[in-house]
């Protein structure tokens, strides 16, 4: 869904929550895959809406320098956790052939 992020209400409203909601569970979820873990069908779910959502808004931050790097956290925190997820899910692939 795209969002007038020009108005400042619904600008407010998108990072109030991104920083309450959004943040918390993304960092969660690289904790989780950090400590060897896999992703569960939600955070999978979870993740594809924020980075659709984080798609939408690009237009918006290339002309808003205030929300670049925050932007570019979001992406690399996506990339992050997608490529240990599938670290660990190539380990645990990898131990159970073998058995």
């Amino acid at each position: 869904m795209a969002y007038p992020l020009e108005d400042k209400g619904v600008l407010t409203v998108v990072m109030e929550r991104f920083e309450k909601h959004r943040l918390p569970r993304i960092m969660g979820i690289k904790s989780l895959v950090e400590d060897g873990n896999t992703l569960s069908d939600s955070d999978v779910q979870f993740l594809g809406t924020v980075l659709n959502d984080t798609k939408q808004y690009a237009h918006f931050v290339s002309s808003h320098n205030e929300y670049q790097k925050l932007f570019s956290h979001v992406v690399s925190l996506y990339d992050d956790i997608t490529m240990k997820a599938l670290d660990n899910e190539n380990k645990i692939t990898k131990v159970s052939t073998s058995d």
